[in-house]
């Protein structure tokens, strides 16, 4: 699948279930390379990838991937899993639902994780829905864990964005905020959170 069929299998996605998908386009390799920076995998150090989306950030982080049990990803669009099974049959990526993302991570027996990557679009998910997401993530953070998202530059200061941002901060510590990444439809901006 080249990135113009890319494109329109997500944009096709995006119009079917905008809560869903959330972004009209697939990330950029600029973006993409930019979400998986300092991120070292391995079998005690497992990445968790949720909203793989059609893999724009799978495809960077693989060759960085030691063995298959250092990565799960999650995603929740069926027909985007089965792009995603012929594109990397290597992964374990499985059809489900972020907010049930510590017993995948469980029923798979990947549990040592590390790092979490986030396309998922918080801003605009209902607020239960982000709510019980976050709920998940925290239980991954509360080990030390680092999360990393990011949130498009003209949705960043609407209130759903603000009041994820700010609960973030609130348990985590204040977010580690990317330079505008431009070269990506739309621009965006990348947000790291840490625990120890």
């Amino acid at each position: 699948m080249d990135f113009v069929d890319e494109s329109i299998h997500f944009f096709k996605a995006f119009i079917k279930n905008p809560l869903h998908v959330g972004a009209i386009s697939p990330s950029s390799p600029e973006l993409a390379r930019e979400m998986i920076k300092g991120i070292f995998p391995s079998e005690k150090n497992a990445v968790l990838e949720i909203g793989v989306g059609t893999g724009a950030i799978t495809r960077f982080l693989a060759p960085k991937l030691p063995n298959n049990r250092s990565y799960l990803g999650i995603e929740i669009d069926r027909e985007f899993v089965k792009v995603l099974h012929k594109r990397f049959p290597h992964l374990l990526i499985v059809q489900g639902d972020a907010r049930r993302a510590s017993e995948i991570a469980r029923k798979v027996r990947i549990e040592d994780i590390t790092y979490i990557i986030s396309s998922l679009p918080f801003a605009s998910l209902p607020r239960e829905v982000r709510r019980e997401i976050l709920g998940e993530i925290d239980k991954f953070m509360q080990r030390g864990c680092i999360f990393r998202t990011f949130q498009y530059a003209h949705c960043y200061y609407l209130s759903s964005a603000v009041e994820f941002r700010k609960f973030m901060d609130s348990r985590y510590g204040k977010a580690k905020r990317s330079k505008l990444i431009l070269k990506n439809l739309p621009p965006a901006y990348i947000l790291t959170w840490q625990t120890k």
